[in-house]
């Protein structure tokens, strides 16, 4: 059976089609509920940890490299390569070890509601049927965020590096929104913070790319606490 455009073979160079979906997998606008989340960072405003722009760039950046550079972003990269081959086995692996290593309810919560949204979303886009989506929407006990990217991403037919380039930028947009409205920060202030972020995950995405399975990680004690506390704040904009 043909393979329909969104389906084909990544390129060398990402053509202008696949360019194009990955800035709508990057954006806020995309329907998985990522705007909704602030990834801990509004329990770090609510313990006084982070106050003002400074500490929010230091915060992200930090997030940036010593989480999701060791943890998401080496999962779709792992991921993306593993739906290319038809892997479900390494694709059942990942996905345990995503939900396995959310060290809270509230992130395990996030990861699987993004993950079946992403799902709902590749089905009703209008493409062809691809099993693979189906394989993904049976991964138990939910399909995960990054794992459900991998399988966005690879559809556009882009290259590896540009894809997590988009999964990247997606969560730096996402948390800088966040930012604005927990610390809260301007507008001028969420851009020169975006601005730091964007120079740092070209870097990030090239090491995720490149890591072994034995170096990934997820080992945040500060996240993990701050989270189990916003799961009871009393007053919060954000559900993690």
């Amino acid at each position: 059976m043909p393979r329909a455009r969104a389906f084909r073979k990544p390129e060398a160079l990402a053509s202008a089609h696949a360019l194009l979906q990955l800035m709508w997998l990057a954006s806020p606008a995309l329907p998985v509920g990522g705007f909704s989340y602030s990834e801990v960072l509004e329990a770090a405003v609510e313990s006084g940890a982070v106050q003002g722009e400074a500490q929010a760039r230091a915060w992200l950046l930090d997030q940036l490299q010593l989480s999701l550079a060791r943890s998401d972003l080496a999962v779709v990269a792992k991921a993306y390569k593993a739906w290319a081959r038809d892997d479900t086995a390494t694709i059942i692996e990942l996905n345990a070890w995503v939900g396995t290593t959310r060290e809270t309810a509230e992130l395990r919560q996030q990861a699987a509601q993004m993950g079946r949204s992403m799902v709902e979303w590749l089905k009703n886009r209008g493409e062809p049927d691809d099993p693979r989506v189906a394989a993904l929407k049976a991964l138990a006990p939910a399909p995960t965020w990054p794992v459900a990217f991998a399988l966005a991403a690879w559809q556009t037919g882009a290259p590896l590096r540009e894809s997590l380039l988009s999964f990247a930028f997606g969560w730096a947009e996402n948390m800088v929104q966040a930012a604005l409205k927990a610390v809260p920060l301007g507008q001028s202030a969420g851009q020169r913070i975006l601005a730091a972020l964007v120079s740092e995950i070209p870097a990030a995405a090239d090491r995720a790319a490149a890591m072994p399975d034995s170096a990934r990680q997820a080992f945040t004690p500060m996240l993990a606490i701050l989270s189990a506390q916003h799961e009871v704040q009393y007053s919060r904009l954000f559900r993690s």
